[in-house]
């Protein structure tokens, strides 16, 4: 369930859409045709589109947004998990399956996004199959990614770990600035420790070590990858 500011459905002009994503896997036709679906939604930061558990039958599509996906742990502690951007469709797991939400989805930015319900939706897909193949591939990209992640973490020292999710997020959502490429996303040790598998004390000990390799520079809530090359050479990727 929304809370927090909405902002209203503000016009603007999109920003491309990454290829990985739903809205990029389609062709402009059939991307107008899902953007014209549903309700427009724009909010403020720190605002949830979805929460964990919630019972609900709607999905979001994201046209120019940036959000974390995080879970609750056994200890109560949220577990970040992934990030979604400009593009990618959520909620269609608990909407498709008739499943109560399983992550919350909180924005990093002020975004904006359609909220459609099942009864348009699935319409939508069974008359544009193009769409649901895109929406079948974007599924299965999300397993392949999950299953990958298993792997690469149960093989990796925790430094390795960290470089890798360190890249991968400056590669897809980083900003240039004059020292490098600054991660696009705010992160706590916490939320960097969960995306690496990792203890924070662990996690703590490899930025170190990245500091004082000059790979990185870090403040609060701040990461600026100062060698991109070096740290993805560092990630075997």
């Amino acid at each position: 369930m929304m809370g927090g500011v909405i902002l209203g459905d503000v016009a603007q002009t999109l920003p491309p859409f990454p290829p990985t994503t739903l809205l990029g896997r389609l062709d402009p036709a059939t991307r107008d045709r899902i953007l014209a679906l549903g309700v427009r939604r724009t909010v403020a930061a720190g605002t949830p589109l979805l929460t964990e558990d919630a019972t609900e039958t709607h999905v979001i599509v994201l046209r120019h947004a940036l959000t974390k996906v995080s879970a609750r742990m056994a200890d109560g502690r949220q577990a970040l998990l992934d990030i979604r951007v400009s593009g990618d469709l959520i909620g269609e797991t608990a909407a498709l399956n008739g499943t109560p939400r399983m992550a919350t989805v909180t924005a990093c930015t002020t975004s904006s996004f359609n909220v459609i319900h099942l009864h348009e939706f699935r319409p939508f897909l069974r008359d544009n199959p193009e769409a649901a193949l895109a929406v079948a591939g974007t599924v299965a990209d999300r397993l392949r990614r999950s299953n990958r992640t298993r792997v690469d973490f149960a093989s990796y020292p925790v430094k390795v770990r960290l470089a890798r999710v360190l890249s991968e997020i400056a590669e897809m959502h980083g900003l240039p600035v004059p020292a490098g490429i600054q991660l696009g996303v705010h992160l706590t040790q916490t939320e960097l420790a969960g995306l690496c598998s990792a203890a924070e004390v662990s996690l703590q000990k490899a930025m170190r070590e990245l500091r004082a390799a000059g790979l990185v520079d870090t403040g609060y809530r701040r990461v600026i990858v100062l060698q991109p090359a070096a740290l993805r050479e560092l990630a075997d990727l």
